[in-house]
């Protein structure tokens, strides 16, 4: 991975995360300050809306760390495991969250179910990442194996010649 890669990507992490914290920060202000007029649950949404942010977060520094194991060259180790799993948790709460912001917006949607429809499929698609990342878990599983088996094979060769 090139240093130009790995600061664009650092660059954008840090600008979502900058985001979320923002996006964050505002919530907790209105909810502080700002009260609900009673046309939707706005504390349930808000309160949501936080968590939400904390599982990009989470999310985030995970790949945070992963690109730092890859430009050091110890992704291929079990230590990576703990970052991806944590990348797959977090799409999880993600989609958990959505499918509460679904949940709650749901009643007033009475005349139009389809949006309702619309959002949960949305749910659905981000369960599919994480099935993604999962898919990808694996692959590192595998590669990782393949890393040991090489070393172990390298050592015995070292040992012969």
């Amino acid at each position: 991975m090139g240093k130009l890669t790995v600061r664009a990507l650092r660059a954008v992490l840090v600008v979502v995360l900058a985001g979320t914290v923002f996006v964050q920060a505002s919530m907790v202000w209105a909810l502080a300050t700002d009260p609900e007029d009673g046309s939707l649950p706005l504390t349930p949404l808000r309160v949501v809306t936080i968590l939400g942010m904390v599982s990009a977060q989470v999310a985030l520094v995970c790949v945070w760390r992963l690109v730092t194991m890859v430009r050091r060259g110890t992704v291929f180790s079990h230590a990576a495991f703990r970052y991806v799993d944590g990348v797959i948790g977090a799409i999880v709460a993600a989609a958990l969250m959505w499918f509460t912001v679904t949940a709650i917006n749901a009643p007033g949607q009475r005349d139009d179910p389809g949006v309702t429809l619309i959002m949960g499929g949305v749910g659905v698609a981000i369960l599919g990442v994480a099935l993604i990342v999962l898919v990808l878990r694996m692959l590192l599983t595998q590669a990782v194996a393949r890393d040991v088996e090489a070393a172990q094979m390298q050592a015995e060769l070292d040992e012969v010649i």
